[in-house]
Order: C-alpha cells, then structure tokens, then sequence
C-alpha cells in the first residue's frame, strides 16, 4: 500500500504534494502535542489557533489524495490544494504575529498578554486564584537558535504554502492539457 502510494506520487506532483503536506502538517501537530504533553509546555491562546490551519489541513490533503486515486476533476485538486496554501499562509501571518507578541514588538491579545487578573474583586480569593491559569502568549517557552516555537511555526507554514502552492499549479496545468488533449 504505502509503495504504491510512493510511485503514485512520483507520477503525479499534485499527489506528491498531498502527502508532503500531510506527512509534515502531522509531524507538526504531533511536535506541538510533545512539547505539550511530554515537556509539559503548555500552549498559549495564540499557540492553539495556529494549529487550527494544520486541522484543517491535514484532512484535506487526505482527501485530496483519495480524489487524486479516483480520478476526481482537476480543477477540484487544483482549488483544495490553493485552500491549503490560502490556510498556511493566514497561519504563517498568524505566527509572525506571535512571535512579534512575544519579543514585544507589539501588544499582543488581552486574554493572554494582558494585565492579570483582579483578585480582589470579592468572593473568595483562592477559588479565583485556582481558578485562574493564565498561559502567557508574550512569554516564548522554549527557544532554539534563537526562534520560539510560533517562529518555527511561520517556517513551516511557509513550506507547507509553497508545496500547496506548486501543486495546485500543476494540477491547474494539467487540467488544461487534459482539457486540450480532448479537443
């Protein structure tokens, strides 16, 4: 299964660019769920929304290869895959955004870069207190060579946009061969 889906993607750069964008959009999320889960990272607001563009992705790239099998319309792979572009670069905005918040190059969202909390508000202070978990998105938790995790975002977006992009114009160009070859 997994050899034919390889020569099938040799033959076909709108397949081909499918599968990179599901293979990475997974290894992506699942970098985001580790850091999450197995380093104890907790993702901000803003962390959270830029896994919205993989989300969606993800599934869709998937379908785009189910069609591409089934020889479903071109013109159809051609505008799934420009989606796929369109959602990774609003994510690739998204990420840059995120990572100017946190080197406070501007002001970023209140719920989660804003002022803390007003305990003394009445009711009891320690149910609001734990209550109350705020996960910055100003404060970059982890960092390599210099990028945080959303400025790793914005370069992988970018990629995903760029392979999205390359394929949907070559399923655009072949749809028109397609289309000239009949008449």
């Amino acid at each position: 299964m997994v050899a034919s889906t390889l020569s099938f993607a040799r033959r076909e750069p709108p397949a081909a660019a499918a599968a990179a964008i599901a293979v990475i959009g997974i290894a992506a999320i699942g970098g985001a769920y580790f850091f999450q889960y197995v380093l104890g990272l907790p993702p901000c607001p803003l962390c959270l929304e830029q896994r919205v563009a993989y989300y969606v992705a993800i599934p869709l790239a998937a379908m785009i290869l189910l069609g591409l099998s089934v020889n479903s319309s071109r013109k159809v792979i051609a505008l799934a895959l420009f989606a796929i572009a369109c959602a990774m670069l609003w994510n690739a905005g998204l990420g840059v955004y995120h990572s100017g918040v946190e080197w406070q190059w501007w002001p970023g969202p209140q719920d989660c870069s804003g002022a803390v909390p007003n305990f003394s508000a009445g009711g009891s202070i320690l149910d609001q207190m734990n209550k109350t978990r705020v996960v910055r998105c100003d404060e970059a938790a982890w960092r390599f060579l210099g990028l945080s995790l959303a400025g790793y975002n914005v370069l992988i977006s970018l990629a995903l946009a760029a392979i999205a992009l390359f394929g949907s114009v070559a399923a655009w160009k072949s749809r028109n061969q397609t289309a000239a070859s009949h008449d």
